[in-house]
């Protein structure tokens, strides 16, 4: 396939149709997805009809399995809109079909709410009674978890009630939005070289691994000191989140927000401590990475406006490839993973899943959309550089993440949770390293392990760092307190002086920080990173030690142990993995990932990741 020209300025209807995604796989025509929305509507219609009589196996049956089919449907109806309004968001028609999908989303959403509630009224006896029986198979899991959190589930009225204060309750999110996006504006300021140059959300982390360290700086200052002229303002906005969390918490029965937050995917409160505990306890390997990057980079001193900059940019140059070598790069790093990944990759990167090239209204970034019964989507806007590679490594883990769970479950048990969700790409991304890594000059392996280095920093070390804030502000809610920016900006400049060490010079501005973090609105997400990124490390390093032993020359393999080789292949790294992601929403998070060989109830995961964070740290120090 040859590049065809792309970007911000070409059509849509100038990129060639093998590089578009192909959504007639959904529906073949509009007039087929018109139908389909007529006829949801009618179903929609039949639903409403049950409500009041779900105390019937017999009719209950028949309301989850409409309510699968309905939501299929509308999720083929929506997929069909909104990947067409992605693709070109100047497409008027697609506009147009996104609102009509939205208005029966929300109609189909309120004509199933009564469904939950009303199984959750049933007696222990008659949940236990629908669980064992064969023909609710499908849905013995979520029935389940309705049981397991019946508890929490008021009466009818007060939950009707819950759901109308939703609005008055989200103000501090919503004020914190408004502020940030709408009314907050940053100064002017200066490169390097006295040109004039801006600051904002939309280009601070592109400032950030600028080489031009004076645009850094001011781009650093001037966001901060915005954000600080705002602080008792944001301090009070965090303070309504914290808060409104905490009132829906205990209204059903939590001890605090945390425990309320981690009760939805069952995850106890000892993994977030102990993912806490092993970040400390591992801390000396990020001040020894800061203290190489200060030495490297030539400075004095290391400041916060200095931590994104690269060690060297020399050995991305060597990955400015195209879209089909990317695939091929792609497939080479993947094929431990197996025959039957292989071929589904192949598929996914030869037959209509994927929408390559930037044009003309093209959502930016990327991301992979699952269609049950049809096959996932993807979207990037692919540029000839090692990210592009990584990023179509990743949304392709997401895509074979929602494939092989589609075909393995039935559409009740389909839906893998968020704590589950960045394992797959993750894995995929770390796979890709290591073969880059194994076929990498100097130059270019400079430029992977700081990649890799970067992306434990980030996405494990930092996300337990705000893990850990969030922690000191819900405690301080829980205890009837409000939270003050003074006492919240010197908890962070400690909490940085914590995390990395001596060599990074605290600036006084860095204490303005918190209040940026968008995440910190949607109490006790944030974990999930660490946790997800350290599983995906713990399957990589398994999945490689086994194809490193597999690969061992054949004169050293007698056929007894072959023979034994064989046998135990049901149980290797390989066949865990993918035993994890045919497993879907089949059962809890943690179950799923434990009978997949990775126990998140331990310490193992993450400190896996973070001795491989040593090691390639000290293989960096080595070449450099």
């Amino acid at each position: 396939m040859n590049t065809p020209p792309h970007g911000s300025n070409i059509d849509r209807k100038s990129i060639p149709a093998d590089c578009q995604w192909n959504i007639h796989d959904i529906y073949a025509s509009q007039e087929e997805w018109d139908k389909a929305c007529a006829g949801l509507k009618e179903l929609i219609a039949g639903l409403e009809t049950c409500q009041g009589s779900l105390k019937e196996p017999a009719i209950l049956l028949r309301v989850l399995q409409l309510r699968d089919r309905l939501s299929q449907e509308i999720d083929k109806i929506y997929a069909y809109a909104r990947l067409q309004q992605d693709a070109d968001n100047g497409n008027t028609n697609a506009q147009a079909l996104s609102g009509k999908a939205e208005g029966l989303l929300a109609s189909f959403y309120n004509a199933v709410s009564f469904i939950d509630s009303e199984i959750t009224s049933l007696s222990k006896e008659q949940l236990e009674q629908l669980k064992s029986d064969h023909l609710f198979a499908d849905y013995d899991f979520y029935l389940k978890d309705l049981e397991r959190m019946r508890e929490h589930v008021l009466p009818g009225e007060q939950e009707a009630i819950l759901a109308q204060s939703q609005l008055a309750t989200g103000t501090g999110a919503s004020a914190f939005r408004a502020l940030v996006s709408a009314d907050m504006e940053f100064p002017p300021i200066k490169d390097g070289n006295g040109n004039n140059a801006i600051v904002s959300e939309g280009c601070y982390m592109l400032n950030m691994a600028s080489d031009d360290r004076v645009l850094r700086k001011n781009s650093f200052t001037g966001l901060m000191n915005t954000y600080h002229r705002y602080r008792n303002t944001l301090a009070a906005t965090l303070t309504g989140t914290c808060r409104s969390s905490f009132f829906y918490a205990r209204v059903r029965g939590y001890k605090d927000t945390r425990e309320a937050s981690l009760a939805e995917d069952n995850i106890p409160v000892s993994l977030y401590d102990n993912l806490i505990r092993t970040i400390h306890a591992n801390l000396e390997p990020l001040h020894e990475y800061i203290a190489l990057k200060k030495e490297v980079l030539g400075y004095d001193e290391f400041h916060p406006y200095d931590l994104y900059v690269p060690l060297s940019t020399e050995g991305e140059k060597c990955f400015s490839v195209t879209f089909d070598e990317a695939c091929k790069m792609v497939k080479h790093a993947l094929q431990p993973l197996g025959e039957s990944y292989s071929d589904i990759l192949q598929k996914a990167m030869t037959e209509g899943w994927i929408d390559i090239y930037e044009n003309k209204g093209k959502r930016s970034g990327a991301y992979s959309w699952g269609v049950y019964g049809v096959h996932p989507y993807v979207l990037l806007n692919f540029q000839p550089r090692y990210n592009s590679i990584s990023t179509l490594a990743h949304e392709l883990g997401h895509s074979l993440h929602s494939y092989f769970s589609n075909q393995a479950q039935p559409y009740a048990k389909s839906e893998y949770s968020i704590f589950c969700a960045e394992v797959a790409s993750t894995t995929n991304e770390n796979l890709l390293l290591e073969y880059a890594l194994a076929n990498a000059d100097k130059a270019q392996k400079i430029f992977l392990l700081n990649q890799f280095l970067e992306a434990v920093r980030t996405t494990v070390y930092r996300q337990v760092q705000f893990a850990e804030f969030e922690k000191f502000i819900h405690d301080k809610i829980t205890a009837g307190e409000s939270l003050q920016a003074e006492t919240l900006e010197q908890y962070w400049l400690e909490s940085n002086r914590k995390y990395y060490g001596t060599d990074l010079t605290v600036d006084k501005e860095l204490g303005s920080e918190w209040s940026r973090i968008p995440h910190f609105h949607t109490p006790f997400y944030v974990y999930k990173y660490a946790t997800g990124y350290s599983a995906a490390t713990a399957f990589s390093e398994a999945i490689l030690k086994e194809a490193d032993q597999n690969h061992k020359p054949e004169s050293r393999v007698n056929d007894k142990t072959k023979s034994m080789t064989a046998t135990r292949q049901s149980g290797s790294a390989v066949e865990k993995y993918l035993t994890f992601l045919h497993a879907g929403g089949s059962d809890y998070s943690l179950n799923i990932l434990k009978d997949a060989g990775v126990d998140l109830n331990t310490p193992q995961p993450i400190q896996v990741t973070l001795d491989k964070f040593s090691r390639k740290l000290k293989e960096l120090k080595e070449l450099l």
